[in-house]
């Protein structure tokens, strides 16, 4: 045991390190609170010695013992199932929901998350075995590096032209550009809506994007990060100020129109392209040859 410590050490170290720098909190606000914390970095700490403890249990060949992985990955993809439903009862009480493919894909980033420490604790120990201290030292910063950069996912703004837009009533219809959205009976609201609400056009750099944000899931992640960081004036009887998104589906460009608490055209700009583009959203018609054809016409 003694002779395998150091290297157990070390991977449980940068393994437990990934975790803390992928565990950050961020304006969705998830998770935010101590228990939510306390429950990730356990979970991190435990994938981390099940990839540090891996090494040594090869090295003795002890080869059934790396058998335990596999119910590790079933732990795994039960904190996926916790993420989803806590989310989801949290989504209840909101007034502009996450929607089910923003909560999907939150939870599997969170189940991911865990195997990227272990395979971080894993490889540092490989390398401690075979260099010792500089050798785990650099492997561990490898890793680190690679951790962070597979986080940096793609958000509406790398994918999309986002504008402000004009807000007008074609009579009781909100309309956002040409791309008409609801129904505004009340004459006060319709003022209200001119005088207070703004507009963006969310306009897809290629095919791909396209199919993209055409995706009602996406677009509802659009509405609820710019609810989140703009505030909102909708109450849950007030419906027709619910931040909104609506595509023109003569040019797949979507309008989404809200009322901010904060009026704001710059900052509405910034938050839409700073929603990330869902997992389950994502589409790449342009990789089929029925693709490329149609995005020509």
């Amino acid at each position: 045991m003694d002779a395998h410590l150091g290297t157990i050490v070390a991977g449980v170290l940068a393994g437990t390190v990934s975790r803390v720098l992928t565990l950050y909190l961020d304006y969705r606000q998830y998770p935010g609170y101590p228990h939510g914390y306390i429950t990730h970095l356990s979970l991190g700490f435990i994938a981390s010695a099940l990839g540090a403890v891996a090494v040594p249990a090869i090295l003795e060949q002890d080869y059934t013992a790396v058998t335990f992985l596999a119910l590790a990955a079933q732990q795994f993809r039960e904190v996926r199932g916790m993420e989803r439903k806590t989310l989801e009862r949290l989504d209840e009480n909101e007034l502009v929901k996450r929607g089910s493919d923003y909560i999907e894909g939150i939870a599997r980033t969170f189940e991911a998350r865990n195997y990227l420490t272990m395979a971080c604790a894993f490889f540092t120990s490989i390398a401690y075995q075979l260099g010792k201290t500089p050798a785990a030292v650099l492997m561990a910063a490898l890793t680190l590096v690679f951790v962070r950069a597979f986080m940096a996912g793609e958000s509406i703004g790398d994918i999309c032209e986002v504008v402000p837009a004009r807000i007008w009533f074609k009579g009781p219809v909100l309309m956002v550009e040409d791309i008409s959205f609801i129904n505004v009976g009340l004459p006060e609201v319709r003022e209200k809506i001119a005088r207070e609400g703004l507009a963006v056009l969310v306009k897809p750099a290629n095919a791909d994007a396209r199919a993209t944000v055409c995706d009602l899931g996406q677009r509802q992640a659009m509405a609820h990060t710019v609810a989140l960081l703009l505030g909102t004036k909708k109450d849950v009887d007030l419906p027709e100020l619910t931040p909104l998104a609506r595509i023109d589906p003569e040019t797949g460009t979507v309008g989404l129109f809200t009322v901010p608490l904060e009026r704001d055209a710059e900052a509405l700009v910034m938050a839409v392209k700073r929603t990330p583009v869902l997992e389950s959203a994502r589409a790449r018609p342009l990789k089929a040859q029925a693709g490329r054809l149609a995005a020509r016409r």
